[in-house]
């Protein structure tokens, strides 16, 4: 496995990493956690060395699976984490909370539940419009500078406060929706990391598994899976966006690869410092995924990849009106 620069931090991943988030959240019930961790060390095995978490997968129960995955692991792996989120008295509401005290009582949580003593790349999970971000950044620099974390991230965040906070604490990574399907952070993102010499770290790179050809307009979702809420999974929405689906089969099959292995080895072309985050439960899954660090799209098979997206129209928005609304601050 190849390994990037996550921008101009020093910090060094694989080309790929691995989301962690559904093992345990969002998409029908948390995998068995004997299975979970077998496939996380299968990961490493494979030269995955860049793992993605947050307290808010389960809650908690996520950090705990992988900190017993990667424990005996610890001096090969990067991993990261997240704060952001206060929880009812049920630990189902999630209200942002990105106070100081709060950040510092998250971090402490985190650092138990990893079985670490220090988190290598912590990401706000997402702006909370009560805080100055100036005063997240501030904090997470105290907390690098007691040694409890080492780089500092944003997730879901608009260009203005990745300034704001960048001018204070130097941001190594933004993590953000960025696929085939979701191209919007090419508008304005992108040229920003790239000025500030910031990497970006796509999720959801599969487009939540549609890109992988897998699903169509019949496939049921429980409501336990997040997709059941996601206008974009609605299905005339599914049915529609299928036209996508139909040109990434066909330049995988000219290739001789996989739907999912285009659409990742095209975010690895578009910049060095692009390390997209797929996630999966099945091992011949991350198998595959991985296998996209070994294909190489020509400039001729990147430009018709990009003339037939001029050709679709993407139908639904990707999140909730609710959530939608957490997003780009």
């Amino acid at each position: 496995m190849q390994k990037r620069l996550l921008g101009n931090s020093g910090l060094e991943v694989s080309a790929l990493g691995l989301g962690c988030m559904g093992l345990s959240y969002g998409y029908g019930p948390a995998t068995d956690t004997r299975q979970a961790v077998e496939l996380i060390r299968a990961a490493v095995a494979h030269g995955v060395t860049f793992f993605d978490t947050a307290e808010v997968y389960g809650p908690w129960l996520n950090e705990e699976v992988v900190g017993e995955a990667l424990k005996p692991l610890r001096d090969k792996v990067v991993i990261a984490t997240k704060f952001g989120f206060s929880f009812g008295d049920d630990n189902k509401q999630q209200n942002l909370n990105s106070r100081p005290e709060h950040i510092r009582k998250a971090v402490e949580g985190s650092l138990r539940r990893l079985k670490t003593d220090v988190i290598d790349l912590l990401y706000q999970h997402r702006v909370d419009p009560e805080v100055p971000i100036e005063d997240v950044a501030g904090t997470v620099k105290d907390l690098i500078n007691e040694g409890k974390v080492k780089h500092f991230g944003l997730s879901e965040a608009g260009v203005s406060t990745l300034r704001r906070a960048h001018a204070v604490q130097p941001v190594a990574a933004l993590q953000s929706e960025y696929s085939l399907w979701w191209r919007e952070p090419e508008q304005e993102i992108i040229p920003t990391l790239e000025e500030l010499g910031i990497g970006f770290v796509p999720f959801s790179p599969l487009g939540k598994g549609f890109l992988t050809g897998a699903i169509t307009a019949d496939t049921p979702f429980g409501d336990d899976d997040f997709r059941s809420k996601v206008p974009r999974f609605a299905q005339e929405a599914r049915e529609a966006n299928q036209q996508l689906v139909t040109h990434i089969k066909a330049v995988a099959e000219d290739k001789g690869v996989t739907p999912s292995q285009i659409a990742l080895a095209w975010l690895l072309a578009l910049k060095p410092w692009i390390v997209p985050i797929p996630g999966t439960t099945k091992l011949h899954r991350l198998e595959e995924n991985l296998g996209a660090a070994q294909v190489t799209l020509s400039d001729q098979e990147l430009t018709a990849i990009a003339q037939a997206l001029e050709t679709v129209r993407i139908v639904g928005e990707r999140y909730p009106a609710a959530l939608q609304a957490r997003v780009g601050r």
